[in-house]
């Protein structure tokens, strides 16, 4: 059934006659009448009855506007209820992230975001693997590299640098690195390729200073466990500021050799741009981003 057409019925039933109607419609009264005919003829029967004072509804039109005007109150909720989702931040988020980041640093910076908005709620999906936004498996993703799809928006990456870390118990056993070169002859833990993720082909610790790439001593397709391994002193390896934290067992070597520099992306799908709640934490991981080293 047309829309515009139980518009104008909706309007002509409040107003009682098509003349009031056209202040409410701004249409002209023939237009209105054409509108309404049309409607009766594709429902087979009268809606109006002409009299003296206007138009009477039949019981048909009665039975119309009654389901009319619950539809019209309901379009008139949701439309309240969308505009206040645009105007004040409340709702579910359902963020993807890596494991890594999602675990060592989203994840502790959550609370400060969840007191300044109560009414937000928010999921972590934590994945190294490609989360479809188009698909609506997340509202938000985070990542290290951009997601394809015409519909979805890319705000403007933030970089950050890998620097070289190892256990104080790995220094004193091994000796500490004096000059890249001399990564020749300890024991690195890469993510390396012979797995698959997104970092496979970052293997700038195995070619920094050296003359032929280096055997990996170690391999792991997860960031989070990469750091964990150098903490306990199995290696070196070259992790993110953040994932190592304040941790006294934790000492960044080579800290003059201009590390490799990566990027991560806040992408989420162009229909929920208007979201409040989308926007106010979009706005907080940018900032918090870009405020700590990243």
């Amino acid at each position: 059934m047309d829309w515009d057409k139980l518009r104008v019925f909706h309007a002509v039933a409040n107003a009682g006659s098509f003349t009031k109607a056209t202040k409410t419609l701004n249409i002209s009264q023939s237009a209105i009448s054409r509108q309404i005919n049309i409607l009766e003829a594709k429902l087979g029967t009268r809606l109006f009855k002409r009299v003296a004072r206007g138009l009477v509804l039949t019981e048909a039109g009665e039975s119309l506007r009654d389901t009319v005007m619950t539809v019209f109150a309901k379009l008139s909720t949701a439309q309240t209820i969308i505009e206040d989702l645009k105007s004040y931040p409340r709702g579910h988020i359902r963020v993807a992230t890596s494991l890594a980041f999602g675990s060592l640093w989203l994840a502790p910076r959550l609370q400060e975001f969840l007191d300044q908005y109560p009414e937000i709620q928010v999921s972590l999906l934590l994945t190294d693997e490609e989360v479809d936004l188009n698909m609506r498996e997340a509202d938000i993703g985070i990542t290290a590299q951009t997601i394809s799809g015409a519909d979805l928006i890319h705000r403007e990456p933030v970089s950050y640098r890998f620097r070289i870390y190892a256990s104080q118990a790995y220094l004193k056993k091994y000796g500490t690195p004096q000059k890249p070169e001399d990564l020749d002859h300890h024991r690195l833990i890469v993510f390396g390729k012979e797995m698959s993720h997104i970092y496979s082909n970052l293997d700038w610790l195995l070619r920094v200073g050296a003359k032929k790439p280096r055997a990996p001593y170690l391999v792991i397709s997860n960031g989070q466990a990469i750091c964990e391994a150098t903490r306990s002193g199995l290696g070196i390896s070259a992790l993110h500021k953040y994932m190592v934290g304040d941790d006294p067992e934790m000492v960044e070597i080579l800290p003059n050799i201009p590390g490799t520099t990566v990027y991560r992306y806040v992408i989420y799908p162009a229909h929920l741009a208007a979201l409040k709640r989308i926007q106010v934490f979009v706005d907080f991981v940018l900032k918090k981003m870009k405020e700590e080293e990243f």
